[in-house]
């Protein structure tokens, strides 16, 4: 009869992984893709190594690299993006300071706010890269996800910050002047935070970023109050000087409406949410192995902008061990191949009918 087997890939510290693929796949385990033949084939060979002399790791070196671009894209997209922002944040203070604009002055801190919430995602970029310890077993990968907390929060803030000086402004009206540098400056801002946020925004979709999403949402945030800066000056040109105020308001309610799509974004990965899609892929990725009768349990997390999988498989009951044990390798090299962005997993074969119907 067979034994329980349990095959689990060595957690690699170097996360990540874009998402090359184009969303049709061919599970036929004998018939791989070309472009797949020399990957699987080194695997095998390493596999068979590892065996000789005892070991267990079965590291894929594609998704090794693909870790290490998607890490290197995540904080490349981090830096320049602070760089930009700090500039055109530099750019609206010189402004502040000849106009005397109060609604300037917040969309110029509200900027450079923005550059910094650059600086605790590279921390959290950097903790993910360091291997898992007897404390933190799963690695530092969730460092991330503590990064886009951080940036809900600000996000939240600065629809405050918008509230308050909209507010303040309409008790007490205060003069501009340079009114149309005052604009020049609202426009450098907008064109400034939406070029950072669609950048962000792009990349964290590629490398699976949440919290980059969240930042690149923040970013439009700022761009939406530098918006509000543009209209209110174009009224107070007109002389409606209650137009800055009134229009800040109504940007508050818009940067709600991100906040919210934020929050949902971030809560979701907290809350361990995959698409699931996702898992039915994975699933078929599996079952398409010869010798896998089903899968009788999936479990996908995000860590960080990785994925891991734990999964439950039934056979064939009276197979060998180590046939049970090819099988789940089987399985493991399948996902790893089909399912965008998974860096570890975990094979489970349990017998068929061992645990009821």
């Amino acid at each position: 009869m067979l034994a329980v087997v349990t095959h689990k890939t060595r957690d690699r510290h170097d996360h990540g992984g874009v998402d090359h693929h184009d969303g049709h796949h061919d599970y036929d385990h004998d018939h791989h893709h070309d472009h797949k033949a020399p990957a699987a084939a080194w695997r095998h060979v390493r596999h068979a190594l590892s065996e000789a002399v005892g070991g267990h790791s079965h590291d894929s070196a594609d998704q090794v690299d693909q870790a290490l671009e998607a890490d290197a894209a995540g904080r490349r997209a981090l830096v320049i993006s602070l760089v930009g922002l700090a500039v055109t944040a530099t750019l609206q203070a010189i402004v502040v300071v000849l106009s005397g604009s109060v609604a300037l002055l917040g969309d110029t801190l509200h900027n450079f706010a923005d550059a910094l919430t650059a600086v605790p995602l590279l921390v959290a970029f950097a903790l993910a890269r360091r291997p898992p310890t007897k404390r933190f077993t799963y690695g530092y990968g969730r460092a991330e996800d503590l990064g886009g907390v951080f940036v809900v929060s600000m996000i939240a803030l600065s629809s405050a910050l918008a509230a308050y000086e909209s507010i303040r402004r309409l008790i007490h009206p205060a003069t501009v002047t340079h009114v149309w540098a005052v604009a020049c400056a609202a426009v450098v801002g907008f064109l400034g935070n939406e070029l950072v946020a669609r950048y962000r925004i792009r990349v964290g979709h590629q490398i699976g970023s949440a919290a980059l999403v969240a930042d690149g949402l923040h970013a439009r945030t700022d761009g939406f109050t530098s918006l509000a800066v543009l209209l209110g000056a174009g009224g107070v040109a007109i002389g409606w000087t209650w137009a800055d105020p009134i229009v800040g308001l109504l940007i508050t309610v818009a940067i709600l409406g991100v906040l919210r799509s934020a929050v949902a974004q971030i809560a979701a990965r907290l809350m361990d949410a995959v698409d699931p899609t996702l898992v039915d892929q994975a699933s078929e990725a599996m079952r398409s192995v010869d010798g896998v009768n089903d899968v009788r349990e999936l479990r996908i997390r995000w860590i960080g902008h990785t994925l891991r999988a734990e999964a439950d498989l039934t056979v064939d009951p009276t197979i060998s061990v180590a046939t049970a044990h090819d099988l789940a390798h089987h399985a493991e090299e399948h996902l790893l191949t089909y399912v965008p962005r998974l860096t570890a997993a975990t094979i489970h074969i349990s017998p068929d009918g061992a645990h009821g119907r």
